[in-house]
């Protein structure tokens, strides 16, 4: 029933509830006394009158029926009472008013006449809201009795169309993976030499590497029930609901064995116990978590019951829950390599049409640090520009154009700019491009664009030969020289200092702070730990800014922090005044092009020029008619070096 027939069906039973109770009040009638009844016959105000067993009541008669007066009246015979029917009948009948018999007792009828009302009340809560509630609540118990009922979803082979195929790029933990379906499949196989099955396997990564992906994988090839349930749902206003559900969802588990239970964000409840303000012993969420110990930990061997959970915070989870005995394995599911990229992305390349441009390879080397949900957003927002652009198969262009976009934001070709904040931005991106190309330890120039992308006024992306298992201090110099150029660039081209490397000082003093106080680059702070140790944070006794080290020890970090950045600042501005030539033309190239790939740059610090025809030449051939192959590119002169003091500076730029 929905909510608006369920308000006029309200509407009308209250409405004729009302109606009920006005029409008793206007025809209750008048209560006399027997002698005041007599009185009242004597008198000849009597009409007509029954007389019953436990009452006498009658209508009056008179002037006083004229004046819309109520003429009912009783009179109450009290049990017991003696008084001679046959005298008061030959009475009335002298009197002439009429007289009738009644016998039967009203006593019952009166009773049920005067809770009518309540009863309609009684029957709409009953029929109506109860009825109601049980429907959304769902089973027998409805929707009060339901709290305690786990809220999971049971899922089959049958039920998902996601296996270990569709899995790419976590090879490792598709083998764990793949023994746990091989355990409750044939589990006397692994119980022959006294072994007994894991009970619990944690999936612990980064967002977005795959690890809910994998559970339903699990479930698309195992035979068994796969029950899957987050951990919020655990947790409800009522307390003692989350234990419930807990209990109720291993009960279910053991009666369906073998199968599997799927924790989805177990972090939710499996926090560490006794930190915090809910920190007392009536903590649903506690209550909660030690409804999950005690299950996992009650399994007999026999149970083919495995528990398979998913988190990104494997360092909040209590350390009862991950303990050998209930989470017995821990996979850890990481971002993929450029292998693991290459093959996700043909995963994902398999619903889409390629064009023959297409090098999926060279895209894996372009997404460092990407995530599988990265990936599978790339494929999928190229396939879409490629079909606003009304092309027949994705090309590289527009896989390229969805690499930016995921990580940059949508490249904005319509904003309008200054043309010095232009400027500016050219030679800011020429800095960090050229800087990138001349240092052997840095990682190869991909492209340079000073079109706005999110929040950036431009970008310059390198093209990294093979993933960084861990950073060399070399690599980290040059991340630092990269970092400085935007800003010593545009120093040397005469703008005043400005906003615009903003994110560029960010990027370098937190890589210079982190070779410091975490990675032991530093002789004069040494082979010691001064970064922030996330075991130290117990709740809301932390306070902001303490460190386990003194304020000398501070001082000297700041001190050597400062020293490498100084370093690196002055190493660039003398590498950049050595080419300013080089500067020069690719901040040029950049005005006129607004976009160079990596071929163009190294072209430019050759001291070749460019060919190639630019928008302006496009439209200008479409006008003539003729192929912009055909075209040639119209000399046009760069802008000229800007004035000291008249830029206003770019928006932020990337480092």
């Amino acid at each position: 029933m929905s909510r608006g027939v369920l308000g006029w069906v309200v509407f009308i039973l209250f409405s004729l509830m009302l109606v009920m109770v006005v029409m008793q009040n206007l025809n209750k009638e008048q209560v006399f006394r027997y002698d005041e009844f007599l009185a009242h016959l004597d008198d000849g105000q009597i009409k007509r009158v029954v007389i019953r067993e436990d009452a006498i009541v009658g209508e009056l008669k008179g002037p006083a029926q004229s004046q819309g007066q109520n003429l009912n009246f009783k009179v109450e015979l009290l049990p017991g009472s003696n008084f001679d029917r046959g005298v008061l009948a030959n009475k009335l009948y002298e009197k002439g008013v009429e007289v009738r018999f009644d016998n039967s007792s009203n006593y019952l009828i009166n009773i049920l006449i005067s809770f009518i009302p309540w009863l309609l009340v009684f029957a709409f809560i009953w029929f109506i809201v109860l009825r109601q509630l049980r429907g959304v609540g769902g089973g027998p118990g409805g929707m009060l009795g339901n709290f305690g009922r786990s809220r999971h979803r049971v899922t089959t082979k049958e039920h998902t169309n996601v296996t270990f195929a569709d899995v790419a790029g976590i090879d490792e933990a598709k083998e764990e993976c793949t023994e746990i379906i091989e355990f409750l499949k044939n589990p006397k196989r692994f119980q022959r030499l006294g072994g007994r099955i894991p009970r619990g396997v944690l999936l612990v990564g980064e967002p977005g590497c795959g690890k809910t992906l994998l559970a339903k994988a699990i479930a698309g090839e195992a035979d068994v029930p796969f029950f899957s349930i987050s951990g919020s749902d655990f947790v409800e206003m009522f307390v003692g609901v989350g234990a419930s559900r807990v209990r109720d969802l291993f009960k279910q588990a053991k009666e369906n064995a073998p199968c599997i239970i799927f924790l989805d964000e177990i972090d939710a409840v499996g926090r560490k116990r006794g930190s915090g303000w809910t920190s007392g012993g009536h903590d649903e969420r506690e209550q909660t978590l030690n409804a999950i110990l005690v299950e996992m930990d009650g399994f007999d061997t026999s149970d083919q019951v495995i528990v398979c959970a998913a988190t990104n915070r494997a360092d909040v989870l209590d350390p009862a829950l991950v303990r050998p005995g209930r989470f017995d394995r821990q996979v850890y599911v990481p971002l993929p390599d450029v292998k693991g990229r290459l093959e996700i992305l043909r995963v994902h390349a398999r619903k889409i049409k390629l064009g023959p441009d297409v090098d999926l390879h060279r895209l894996a080397r372009g997404t460092p640090m990407f995530s599988g949900a990265d990936l599978s957003a790339i494929i999928n927002e190229a396939a879409l520009l490629a079909t606003l652009a009304n092309k027949d198969a994705v090309e590289m262009s527009d896989l390229e154009e969805a690499r930016d976009k995921v990580r940059w934001g949508r490249a904005k070709k319509s904003r309008v700019i200054d043309e010095k904040e232009k400027i500016a931005t050219a030679y800011h991106e020429a800095g960090h491009a050229l800087v990138q190309c001349l240092l052997p330890d840095a990682d190869p120039l991909h492209k340079v664009s000073i079109i706005p992308r999110g929040p950036y006024g431009g970008a310059s992306f390198s093209l990294p030969e093979k993933d960084h298992n861990f950073y060399g201090r070399k690599w980290l110099a040059a991340k630092l020289r990269i970092a400085c150029a935007g800003r010593i660039a545009e120093e040397l081209t005469g703008y005043d200092i400005n906003t615009g490397a903003s994110s560029d000082i960010r990027q370098a003093t937190d890589t210079a702070r982190k070779m410091v106080t975490e990675w032991g680059m530093s002789d004069k702070v040494g082979f010691v730990y001064y970064g922030d140790d996330p075991a130290r944070h117990t709740g809301f006794l932390d306070l902001p800014g303490g460190h386990e080290y003194s304020q000398t020890t501070a001082q000297a970090i700041d001190e050597e922090v400062r020293k490498l950045i100084n370093e690196a600042y002055e190493d660039t501005r003398r590498l950049l005044e050595e080419n300013r030539d080089k500067l020069e033309a690719v901040a040029q190239a950049l005005v006129k092009y607004e976009t160079l790939e990596a071929a163009e740059v190294h072209a430019l610090i050759r001291g070749e020029s460019l060919r190639r025809p630019t928008l302006a030449d496009l439209l200008d051939a479409d006008q003539l008619g003729t192929s912009a192959s055909t075209a040639p590119a119209k000399p046009r002169t760069g802008p000229a070096l800007p004035q000291p003091g008249l830029g206003s500076g770019p928006l932020p730029q990337p480092g």
